[in-house]
């Protein structure tokens, strides 16, 4: 006999289906029209985060499993690989503080505002967009812990993206190499600045409107200009590529790698930048100092000039 159904009344497939397709368009709808599903996807976030947590366990298992079942050999040659890293980080950090002392120096000569510290807390990655058109990833920290949308997110090698959404506690972060995503840039070493946008593949980041005459070159780094106050200045985003110049074109094709390792890093920070305002002020205060020992410097050139041409005058009348 055949088996009998759970249901033996219920509506059809193509009801079924036509009801689901409405129910995800109106949803699609509301999402992009009004701002209270933000809150509703928040809310839906809270829930899911448990099942984020417990599917990467397994992962987070077999990290410790992989460190426990290790032989003494290759502990011995880790321990000795990071023996050695420390050795040279040390030796960067010497030289950092030579070149912040002599940095300070030089600002106090210019009258110039000092730079404040960037504070930060760490995350750890939890999923990974399914996507293939789609670069985002879901990190272990929400506004309970003080994230915020818009948040710059880096790694130990470079900036990684910026938080898109945040739920109590996890947050959704829009990577460098989506093709939705872009960020003002400048080159570390003549100050050209461009903007870079995502190529849609975690590899490329494409550098748009760059004038064909543009002093810009292969192995070039890429810093954040902070022109645009979400990222801060400073920090490495890119290494360029390729630079292809047609003739004929106003605009050369330029190409660039991301610097972080966005397919394999699993821990990040989270910055907390100053606020707009204060940067806004100790601009001003910067530029209202430079502006006034210009000023003091073009006072006393006009002084010396005027006493040159009255001598010159006093001179000349026998």
């Amino acid at each position: 006999m055949p088996i009998k159904p759970l249901f033996s009344h219920g509506p059809l497939p193509g009801y079924r289906l036509f009801f689901c397709a409405v129910a995800a368009s109106m949803l699609m709808f509301a999402d992009q029209r009004f701002t209270r599903m933000e809150e509703v996807r928040a809310n839906l976030s809270m829930v899911v985060a448990p099942i984020q947590w417990v599917v990467s366990w397994p992962s987070d298992l077999l990290s410790w499993g992989t460190v426990a079942l290790s032989d003494q050999q290759a502990l011995v040659d880790e321990n000795q690989r990071l023996r050695e890293q420390i050795l040279m980080l040390s030796h960067r950090g010497q030289r950092i503080s030579s070149l912040r002392a002599e940095n300070a120096e030089l600002r106090e000569l210019l009258n110039a505002a000092a730079r404040r510290d960037i504070s930060f807390i760490s995350a750890e990655l939890l999923s990974l967009d399914n996507d293939p058109f789609s670069h985002q990833m879901v990190v272990d920290r929400g506004h309970r812990n003080g994230a915020y949308v818009g948040q710059p997110v880096i790694d130990a090698f470079g900036l990684v993206g910026q938080i898109t959404a945040v739920s109590a506690y996890s947050s959704r972060v829009l990577l460098v190499a989506d093709a939705s995503h872009s960020l003002p840039v400048q080159i570390n070493r003549n100050g050209l600045r461009f903007i870079a946008q995502g190529a849609g593949n975690y590899q490329t980041l494409n550098v748009l409107h760059v004038p064909d005459t543009a002093d810009i070159r292969k192995g070039d780094l890429l810093m954040t200009s902070g022109l645009a106050g979400r990222f801060p200045p400073g920090y490495p985003v890119a290494q360029v590529t390729e630079v292809v110049h047609d003739p004929g074109e106003p605009f050369a094709r330029v190409s660039a790698e991301p610097l972080a390792r966005l397919q394999r890093s699993r821990h990040f920070l989270l910055l907390f930048p100053p606020p707009r305002e204060e940067v806004d002020e100790s601009v001003w205060g910067e530029s209202f100092a430079l502006s006034s020992s210009a000023l003091r410097s073009a006072e006393q050139l006009t002084a010396t000039l005027r006493a040159s041409s009255s001598f010159m005058q006093v001179t000349e009348a026998p």
